[in-house]
């Protein structure tokens, strides 16, 4: 049963949206999460001084990926190599650089079952973090419903009607978030 007052349309979108980008931020965590295998996203928040601005490493080079845990950063200009083994080491990504003088190669080491425990135990808390923050979007949505019926803006069904339009929102960006970690888990855990 569809509600015709443009205020709760408006609450409805501002709620999707929110929850999508919960999602969304999310799913950007996760991927830079190394699970032993080489992943150029892990270099996405690096930055390297390029000229005087700082770039990320995809826009400096080409990144490829070699015998699955082998990552190959070639850069267009040969002057960035020193500038961006250096910006690696300052990073602290826990694989260390090894630079030819042509590219430089970043060697993903095989996870041990202790650190695919510990990475498990994070991206746990990081889903958790996200439940969190959607439950937080529920508690404002329903709080702007409540006004919206102290106003007089909806009736008591409405109201009801609203709430429950509201809670099902949350409860598929929870579904969606218990399934991202499960998947993310899944692909730390297989050796």
């Amino acid at each position: 049963m569809a509600i015709e007052n443009e205020r709760f349309e408006e609450l409805m979108m501002e709620t999707i949206d929110r929850t999508d980008k919960t999602l969304s931020v999310l799913n950007s965590d996760y991927i830079t999460i190394r699970a032993g295998r080489a992943n150029p996203h892990i270099l996405d928040k690096v930055l390297v001084d390029y000229y005087g601005t700082p770039t990320p490493i995809n826009q400096v080079g080409n990144l490829s990926v070699t015998e699955g845990r082998c990552l190959v950063i070639a850069p267009w200009d040969a002057s960035m190599l020193k500038v961006i083994e250096k910006q690696l080491l300052v990073e602290n990504l826990g694989i260390t650089p090894a630079n030819d003088g042509k590219v430089i190669r970043l060697v993903f080491p095989a996870l041990t079952e202790e650190r695919r425990k510990d990475l498990v135990k994070q991206i746990k808390k990081m889903a958790e973090d996200s439940k969190v923050a959607v439950r937080n979007v529920r508690r404002d949505s329903m709080d702007e419903l409540k006004k919206m019926k102290n106003a007089k803006e909806l009736s008591e069904d409405q109201h009801a009607i609203c709430e429950k339009e509201i809670d099902k929102i949350i409860s598929e960006a929870v579904n969606k978030i218990d399934k991202l970690c499960q998947d993310k888990e899944k692909d730390i855990l297989s050796v």
